[in-house]
This record gives structure tokens, C-alpha cells and sequence, in this order.
């Protein structure tokens, strides 16, 4: 077994303290979200690894509430954009306006120009207006009326979908899934849980609102992404990854999950991976990648980048169930 040999931590600094903040929006987040330990730490992630999350799950498992405390504990500009059929692109993008006072045009920015943005039920937006959200997922700009604009920095997309209602819904192409960082999918909770959400609602309703009393800012995103961008990723640990990634597609490996798979994860999963790992090994006040972190993400950050055949899709069987199949077959280092 060869060994991961982390990096020399340095004492308390800039990082240590954006590490704190980052701790206690957590702690704000968990104390708000009872039994979604797991998604807040996926939104967490997302943020400081620079990428696009893609939550789904049935109605009323807090998808929405998620997205707006998180809003609430940073001071960026939030939108949310409810998704319809009769979506067009001008109403995520912007417009340009004329102003008959002036005689010119002005562009009137939409709600795709703030730094936080909840796309909810994306699968309900038609093919135009979801293509006109990968431009901004992808290149970070906007182009409109034959003008390309800027995104802010930060920026960051939180896109949920239902899974148990397909009447109306437009299928999200895979070039658009790919550019999610993170696909997380939310499970019914159990009896405890539920009864644990069923005495924080009643305790809210009446009380105000949970707030975040020091938001964190553009700078500070920008300050914890710099440290987690500089957590130790060790050569052992990314010969994991790209085992990981590269399994599938190799002729001799487990026939049986290599025969249910039609296309497996591009090199842009390895890269998409490999971010993600560091930003929890910063989460969990670590300077160094342990291969528990890529595996703890690997479903998330793998499964929606891989595309079944049409017999094991007609037998029941899952992108998730077949990569966690695969996981344990994989050796860490």
C-alpha cells in the first residue's frame, strides 16, 4: 500500500479562520435542516469547488428551503427562477428594453445575473431555455441581443427536479447533466426524522425565521475556494480517481457491471471529482485527500455522467446502484 503523505500545515491563518466561517454556516444549515446533513454538505461543496448542483427528490423534502438558507447565510445575490412549460429564454437570461425617453436600448438583466441562483423543477423548462442555462453554467456569461455579458463571481446554480411526476417535464440532455458538479438525490426520511422536522416547523411557526447573523461575502467564497483549491491531493490518491472513472471502460473489468453500461464518465468526472474531494477534505479540517473523501462522493459525482444500456435500464436497474457495485471493487490505493 503506498502511502499519502499530506501536506505541512502551517499555523492558524487566513485559511483557518475561513474554515471557521465555513463551520458555522454549517452548523446554521444543520440546525435549520433536520436529517439533511448529507445535502447541506453537498451545497457546501458545490460552493467552495466552483461547481453546479442538481437536487432530486419528491416534493416536500426541502430542496427550496435548502437554497434559501444558504442564501440567507451569504451576503451574494440570490434568485429563484420557477420553471413552466412556457418559460422563455428572455425570461432567465434578460432582455433588452427600449427606452423611447432616450431612444436607445437598454438591457434589463434576468434573474441568471446574481451570484446564487435555484432553478426549481429545471426539467420542466423547455429545450430552449435550458440550453440557455448551459451557456451560463458552462462559459460563465451570458450572451444576449449579440452581446455577450459576464456572470458575476461568484456563481452557482442549484437546480432540483421531481422524480415522481413526468407529465409536462422536458428530459435534461446529458450535455447539460454533465455540467453539474453533483447530483444528490434526497431519500424519504425515516420516523425519528420526520417527527424531529415535525417539531422544528411548529417551533418556527412561531418564532422569526432563522438568520445567519455574519453572512459570508463574495471575498470570503473567494478566500476558502483559494484553500481548498490548495488542499493536498497525493499521487496515490489521484491513481484512485482515475481507477475509478476509467473502470467501465476498460474490456476486462467485471463483465457483468461493464455489460449494464452504455457510456461511462468522461475525463470531466475525474476533474469534477478530484475538486470535490478537496472541498470536503477542507470541510472536514483536513489539508490532505483521503480516498474515504472520493468515495463518500464518487455516486454523486459519477452517476449522472453515466449512461446505461436499454436492457439494464428495462431490468430496474440504476446509474447509482451500478457505480456503487463497482465502488467496492475498485482498490483505494
Amino acid at each position: 500500500m503506498r502511502s499519502i503523505e499530506p501536506a505541512i500545515s502551517s499555523g492558524p491563518n487566513e485559511e483557518d479562520d475561513s474554515r471557521a466561517r465555513f463551520d458555522e454556516l454549517r452548523a446554521f444549515l444543520e440546525a435549520s435542516l433536520v436529517g439533511s446533513s448529507a445535502l447541506v454538505e453537498r451545497l457546501l461543496i458545490g460552493l467552495l469547488a466552483d461547481g453546479h448542483l442538481l437536487v432530486e427528490g419528491a416534493p416536500g423534502l426541502a430542496k427550496t428551503r435548502a437554497v434559501k438558507l444558504l442564501a440567507r447565510g451569504l451576503n451574494v445575490a440570490f434568485a429563484r427562477i420557477q420553471c413552466t412549460p412556457d418559460l422563455m429564454p428572455a425570461d432567465l437570461t434578460g432582455t433588452s428594453i427600449w427606452r423611447q425617453d432616450r431612444g436607445v436600448f437598454e438591457f434589463s438583466a434576468g434573474p441568471v445575473f446574481h451570484s446564487l441562483v435555484l432553478v426549481d423543477e429545471v426539467n420542466r423548462a423547455p429545450p430552449k431555455v435550458q440550453s440557455a442555462l448551459l451557456e451560463a453554467m458552462a462559459e460563465r456569461q451570458v450572451t444576449a441581443a449579440g452581446v455577450t455579458r459576464p456572470l458575476p463571481d461568484p456563481f452557482m446554480v442549484v437546480a432540483t427536479q421531481n422524480p415522481i411526476e413526468h407529465e409536462g417535464t422536458f428530459r435534461l440532455p446529458e450535455a447539460q447533466l454533465d455540467r453539474f458538479m453533483l447530483h444528490v438525490e434526497l431519500a424519504l426520511p425515516d420516523a425519528a426524522t420526520e417527527r424531529n422536522i415535525l417539531d422544528l416547523v411548529e417551533h418556527e411557526t412561531s418564532r422569526v425565521s432563522p438568520s445567519f447573523d455574519a453572512p459570508l461575502g463574495a471575498d470570503d467564497i473567494a478566500t476558502a475556494r483559494e484553500a481548498a483549491r490548495r488542499v493536498y491531493l497525493s499521487p496515490a490518491v489521484k491513481d484512485y480517481i482515475v481507477r475509478l472513472v476509467t473502470a467501465p471502460r476498460r474490456k476486462d473489468f467485471a463483465p457483468e457491471i461493464r455489460g449494464k453500461i452504455e457510456y461511462a464518465a468522461s475525463p470531466r468526472g475525474t476533474l469534477a471529482l478530484a475538486m470535490a474531494a478537496k472541498a470536503r477534505a477542507f470541510l472536514k479540517g483536513r489539508d490532505h485527500v483521503l480516498p474515504q473523501d472520493v468515495a463518500e462522493l464518487a455516486i454523486d459525482v459519477l452517476s449522472h455522467r453515466t449512461t446505461l444500456t436499454w436492457r439494464a435500464l428495462a431490468d430496474g436497474a440504476t446509474a447509482r446502484e451500478v457505480i456503487g457495485d463497482y465502488l467496492s471493487l475498485v482498490a483505494a490505493v
